[in-house]
């Protein structure tokens, strides 16, 4: 029986997952975009592109996607783990669910879903794994601790994953976007305002913290530029270890390699008014 190649995308409800499945579905690609409510993808849906309900952190959920995959005669080609979230907040208050919620859908779930794809994939001896990471994961900044934890997480486990794989045949590559049109901002911005009556020490600097949860969202690249030079980079024939894209994208590695640690401590500190706290 002739199996078809999918390329399998997480978090497809709006913004990067949303543009990626749209972008790879005009490429001619067998697309399967998942979300936790599967209503949110009707618009995929309506363009050929086929739709599943995936919840990353429930493995019941990973195990349903993958014998529907079975069922419809199908493979993952390429697996693109974009899901995930940012809880915003000062690390010295933000409630250690929230902690633990960021790192589980953020690199647990990343895991899950490529061990998931990876017996199929070494079978035909190719594939390619693309992790979502984030300029926030090379350079951290105040507010953003727990996001910026789970995001270089995601490097350092795709860095192991790249070589650990490669003897399979299967390419593991790590895209770290700067600043990309989505509803991150927002979403992380409506958690923030929820947990400021929990807010203590950091109380003075309430408008701060919501200020770093939209400021990907400032000047930012759009979502269809973004998928459409992430796609080109991903399908490459031998395509690069880390792509980066998108507004400050390579800024930031720049500022975090050259830049004396304490001189960038004090600037992203003033910006963000930590000064205030003395």
């Amino acid at each position: 029986m002739v199996v078809a190649e999918a390329t399998l995308i997480t978090g497809c409800s709006s913004g990067i997952g949303r543009a990626l499945a749209e972008e790879f579905r005009r490429r001619d690609h067998l697309v399967y975009a998942t979300a936790r409510r599967v209503e949110t993808l009707a618009p995929l849906e309506e363009r050929g592109i086929r739709t599943a309900a995936l919840d990353v952190n429930d493995a019941a959920s990973i195990e349903a996607l993958t014998a529907r995959l079975e069922d419809d005669g199908t493979s993952v080609g390429m697996l693109v783990n974009n899901a995930g979230f940012g809880a915003m907040g000062p690390l010295a208050e933000l409630p250690l669910d929230d902690l633990r919620l960021q790192l589980e859908t953020n690199v647990v779930a990343v895991v899950a879903l490529i061990q998931a794809v990876v017996p199929g994939m070494v079978a035909r001896r190719s594939g390619r794994i693309v992790n979502i990471g984030s300029v926030s994961g090379v350079m951290a900044t105040p507010f953003s601790g727990a996001y910026c934890a789970s995001k270089a997480a995601v490097h350092a486990l795709s860095d192991a994953l790249r070589m650990e794989l490669a003897p399979f045949g299967i390419h593991v590559v790590t895209v770290q976007p700067g600043g990309i049109q989505s509803e991150f901002g927002a979403t992380a911005g409506s958690a923030v305002a929820e947990r400021q009556e929990g807010l203590d020490l950091y109380a003075p600097l309430a408008d701060s913290i919501a200020a770093r949860a939209a400021a990907s969202q400032e000047g930012a690249t759009p979502t269809e530029v973004f998928a459409r030079k992430m796609a080109d980079a991903v399908l490459a024939k031998d395509p690069r270890p880390v792509v980066r894209i998108g507004r400050r994208s390579t800024l930031m590695p720049l500022m975090k390699r050259w830049l004396p640690t304490r001189i960038l401590d004090r600037s992203l500190s003033r910006r963000l008014q930590l000064d205030r706290l003395s």
